[in-house]
């Protein structure tokens, strides 16, 4: 165990909030190994403050000035809204020219029973949201979601962030053991909402 809140990958920050997630991707790195190059992501703690991550990233910034910080961890960044939200605030004062992205499973509206985008506009320059299949059946196969209407929940929060005017692209994880999913369709899929698109390979080791 760890408490890795803030760590490098492709000369970029990222930052680890939460080992909690609303999916069990048959795909998530983290059922094969605990780690992201070398750097330990399950957490022994959910009890972080604000305090803990800023100081984390500032220990990595003051040595490698990204200019864009990625919230994406072993778990979904959302389900720590306000924690995020206050270390977004942070980094916009004290770094006005860092983009921030958050990579998300697009069920914060669900969790909170609130449309909570429009909390997020001026913090967040980006929404990365994991739509991971052409329909309910298939993203219900490798999202394995722990809640009914998940895929649609996921779906109406792209919409939301696009209606904020939030920059907001739709992945799919191609390749995963052989398996291809339909890339013209999902593309499709996200156009439709008003998102980009974008495939991220399967890396079977991970990094």
């Amino acid at each position: 165990m760890s408490n890795t809140l803030a760590y490098l990958l492709d000369g970029k920050i990222y930052i680890n909030l939460t080992n909690m997630c609303t999916n069990d991707c048959i795909f998530c790195l983290r059922n094969d190994k605990d780690d992201v190059v070398g750097q330990t992501l399950w957490l022994d703690s959910e009890n972080s403050t604000a305090n803990d991550v800023i100081q984390q990233f500032e220990n990595l910034y003051a040595k490698n000035q990204s200019n864009e910080v990625i919230f994406c961890g072993y778990g979904e960044p959302m389900m720590k809204l306000e924690l995020l939200k206050e270390v977004s605030k942070h980094i916009k004062t004290a770094h006005p020219t860092v983009k921030i992205r958050v990579n998300t499973n697009g069920h914060a509206n669900f969790i909170y029973k609130r449309n909570v985008v429009p909390e997020l506009k001026g913090l967040v320059d980006e929404f990365s949201i994991s739509l991971n299949g052409e329909n309910e059946s298939e993203y219900n196969e490798l999202s394995k979601p722990k809640f009914e209407g998940a895929y649609t929940e996921m779906k109406n929060f792209t919409k939301a962030c696009r209606d904020e005017g939030i920059s907001t692209v739709m992945s799919v994880v191609e390749g995963y053991k052989g398996r291809h999913i339909n890339l013209d369709r999902c593309e499709q899929i996200a156009n439709t909402l008003g998102a980009k698109f974008r495939v991220r390979e399967w890396i079977q080791n991970g990094y």
